[in-house]
């Protein structure tokens, strides 16, 4: 009896690390901001226009997705904006990165005192906090290569 291999599926970390390969801090920068904004904007797109069925499916009130989602979206445009420059200025990245630390905190807190999500949300809620976590590590680390390299 064979067994025909099971497909590879690369992890977050590696699909990340590939977008924004580089040997320049300043590109990696703006491309991790640049994705950034792209999932925060769908997703908070996604919230806007589906509140009701991923509500349902989240286990989360479509009032709250329709307050997230337009907190999202707006952020997502900011982040997008300081993104698109050439040199994205050190204190709003940091206001970035600070901020997407604090949404991957707030999210496992509300997850262990208020939310009440299915099964579903609950990993969805893990999930995306664990990328956002993610997203704010690598900004920084590009971040700080970038000043390093202008000392």
């Amino acid at each position: 009896m064979s067994t025909s291999p099971q497909p590879v599926h690369p992890r977050p970390a590696a699909v990340l690390s590939a977008l924004v390969r580089t040997g320049d801090p300043g590109r990696a920068l703006r491309r991790l901001l640049a994705l950034d904004a792209v999932v925060t904007g769908a997703n908070g797109i996604a919230y806007l226009a589906a509140s009701g069925p991923l509500g349902r499916l989240l286990g989360a009130g479509s009032a709250l997705l329709l307050a997230l989602g337009a907190f999202l979206t707006v952020y997502a445009a900011g982040v997008g904006l300081l993104a698109s420059r050439a040199r994205p200025a050190a204190p709003p990245v940091r206001l970035v990165v600070e901020a997407n630390l604090l949404w991957a905190t707030l999210s496992c807190v509300a997850l262990a005192l208020w939310l009440t999500p299915t099964t579903a949300g609950a990993v969805w809620t893990v999930l995306q906090a664990v990328a956002v976590a993610a997203f704010a590590a690598a900004q920084h680390l590009s971040l700080r290569a970038r000043q390093d390299m202008s000392v």
